[in-house]
């Protein structure tokens, strides 16, 4: 009898921490991320962080607006479809969003406007499991500060 207490305290502590940085919302699912906002994200090939012609169409788009709203800070979060390792997709993510946040300096956008963060595959705008999904999760996401 105590075995199984101290059985269900673990299973306990394991479910209720888990190894994911995303929230449950009220129903019981896993929360996503959001995708508004005055900035567009751009997005990557499977397992890169090269900023390909849109991205740079985009990010030029981007570097207009924080123009034009001077003082305003961005902070670039980098993101991943659910493939790959926890630990590898935090690395790209870190590299997406240091690729943008690159590039929105090389377009005159001060350095101390910018910020990043990787969220790796936590916090997908899709929660789906296809090529769709992942392809739209495969992103940098552009959040006014």
């Amino acid at each position: 009898m105590r075995s199984l207490k101290v059985l269900a305290v673990c299973l306990l502590a394991v479910v209720s921490t888990g190894c994911s940085c995303r929230t449950a919302t009220t129903d019981g699912n896993i929360g996503t991320a959001s995708s508004d906002g005055p900035l567009k994200d751009i997005y990557f090939a499977f397992d890169s962080y090269k900023i390909d012609a849109s991205a740079k169409s985009t990010l030029a788009a981007n570097a207009e607006w924080l123009k034009a709203h001077e003082g305003t800070a961005v902070q670039v979060e980098g993101h991943c479809d659910e493939r790959g390792t926890n630990e590898y997709n935090m690395v790209l993510g870190a590299n997406r969003a240091r690729a943008a946040a690159d590039q929105l300096r090389s377009m005159g956008i001060p350095a101390k406007s910018i910020s990043t963060v990787s969220y790796g595959e936590e916090l997908p705008v899709d929660p789906g499991h296809n090529e769709e999904a992942w392809a739209k999760n495969r992103r940098a996401h552009f959040k006014v500060n």
